[in-house]
């Protein structure tokens, strides 16, 4: 018997409380079904038994407190909501708890932004981890030793486990569950919960909204120049030149600045105007490449599926509404 202790943390998403709870307890009737032993014993742990949440709206009720549960085998730390230093600061004291059940030898895997609970342990110093694309950089800047799986949905080393973004901890839970069980089992899990058990890049769903929380203003200003002007050919010499930079100087600010290279964050402008343009307008593949400031298919094809995970034409067919469509009117 598996021991699954859920964590109900303060300023936390109850959905990602709830969700493994109801997954593990099903993985046990889908065995019982085929005329196996369940193997979960799936319990919420707090710091106390009645945790409240979303302004005191819902509340959850722990089935145990920490100082009951001596030992688990597996500890989920779910997503937190709201501010994230003002979340992490709220369940400190469920950190030495967590660390020593780690040392015990339990696994330990975090939801989305649980992972900024998980990391303020120091459990994944010098280690990588997935958290929400959208608080990857945040992430970054309270845990610099910290190396972020940008676009991973599962990340997995030494028993300590972290996924992507909002419904990408499903994912993480079917892949506990195929290292529990068995793949058929999390094959009939994902189907039982509609989910797609193979989905390994959250980088789809990823909007690059460039890195503006620093103080360097030459930075800025080069950065605000790129965005204005995506569409020209700019090169590293002349925003050096334009911000009163030298090269050496301005390119290593630039990357301690953003985490981005000067070429990297131009790339991913240019990238982010093409998704813009794939999802809302008719424009084919070349002409969105040119109004981007490519003029290689290629080199716009390999560097848009770098960033994205999709090519520009299962990116376009994934979210043109238009698109899709006009491909159900031509399907006799």
């Amino acid at each position: 018997m598996k021991h699954v202790s859920i964590l109900v943390p303060e300023l936390s998403v109850m959905q990602a409380i709830a969700d493994p709870r109801y997954l593990f307890t099903a993985v046990n009737q889908f065995l019982a079904v085929a005329g196996r032993a369940p193997l979960f014993h799936v319990q919420l742990v707090g710091f106390r038994c009645e945790v409240k949440l979303n302004e005191g709206l819902f509340t959850v009720h722990a089935d145990k407190e920490l100082k009951d549960v001596p030992q688990t085998d597996l500890v989920i730390v779910p997503a937190l909501a709201g501010d994230m230093a003002s979340a992490v600061a709220a369940n400190q004291n469920l950190v030495p708890w967590i660390v020593a059940q780690y040392h015990k030898g339990a696994e330990v895997a975090s939801l989305c932004v649980g992972a900024f609970l998980l990391a303020s342990t120091g459990l994944l110093a010098g280690k990588k981890c997935s958290t929400h694309w959208g608080f990857a950089n945040e992430f970054r800047e309270m845990f610099p030793d910290v190396e972020v799986a940008d676009g991973s949905i599962v990340t997995e080393e030494n028993r300590l486990y972290s996924s992507g973004g909002a419904n990408s901890y499903w994912n993480l839970l079917l892949h506990l569950v195929e290292k529990y069980t068995d793949r058929e089992t999390a094959i009939l899990a994902s189907k039982y919960f509609a989910i797609d058990i193979d989905r390994n890049s959250q980088a789809a769903f990823a909007l690059f909204q460039g890195q503006k929380g620093h103080n360097d203003s030459a930075v800025k200003a080069a950065q605000e120049y790129i965005e204005k002007n995506y569409n020209d050919r700019i090169s590293v010499d002349q925003l050096a030149e334009k911000v009163a930079v030298g090269r050496r100087s301005f390119e290593r600010r630039f990357y301690k600045a953003t985490h981005n290279s000067v070429l990297e964050y131009m790339q991913r402008v240019k990238i982010e105007a093409a998704k813009r343009s794939f999802e809302t307008s008719r424009k084919n593949i070349n002409e969105v490449l040119f109004d981007v400031g490519y003029t290689d298919t290629k080199a716009f094809r390999t560097v848009f599926k770098k960033i994205t995970g999709l090519t520009p034409i299962e990116y376009r067919n994934k979210y043109n509404k238009q698109v899709q469509q006009k491909d159900k009117l031509l399907i006799p």
